[in-house]
């Protein structure tokens, strides 16, 4: 039996001269790569396991600027993609996401719920608050070992062209 095709990242999707992101850009090789995908039909999800480099002030667990980025990837594209889903399934395509804008943040807050550990896959997702025009709420968390370890909420806003 052949396992199926997994869909193209929401981040895959971006034209090309949205791509260069640090925490989730293609073409940014030194960068995370994060990738970000639907999980069902009203949550966004995302995987990324820590780098040893990317060590905290507290042995063996994460660094709260590296949590922040990867909040800060996963609600952009969220975003993205509730945005697109919203306009109804012909837009939407195969991966529901947005092709001819990209979000950016225009507010993120993180609450650090406890430490997050390294040497683990960490699990990002992301929940649609509601859509205003250009304007998407996220709510977010990372989580480790089936524990909460960071809660965020973003305001995403669609770049005007």
């Amino acid at each position: 039996m052949t396992a199926a095709p997994m869909e193209p990242a929401f981040q895959d999707l971006y034209a090309d001269r949205f791509s260069h992101c640090y925490g989730c850009g293609r073409l940014n090789p030194q960068g995370h790569q994060l990738k970000s995908r639907w999980n069902g039909d009203d949550e966004t999800v995302a995987r990324y396991t820590p780098r040893p480099e990317y060590s905290g002030g507290v042995p063996g667990h994460v660094y709260g600027g590296l949590i922040a980025s990867l909040l800060d990837c996963h609600g952009t594209a969220s975003a993205a993609a509730f945005a697109r889903r919203a306009e109804g399934p012909e837009a939407a395509g195969a991966a529901g996401v947005q092709p001819r804008g990209r979000y950016v943040t225009a507010s993120l807050k993180v609450d650090f719920k406890r430490p997050t550990p390294m040497g683990t896959e960490l699990l990002i997702t992301g929940r649609l608050r509601a859509i205003e025009g250009r304007k998407v709420w996220i709510d977010l968390a990372l989580s480790a070992g089936g524990e909460v370890c960071a809660q965020a909420e973003m305001l995403a806003l669609r770049l005007q062209e």
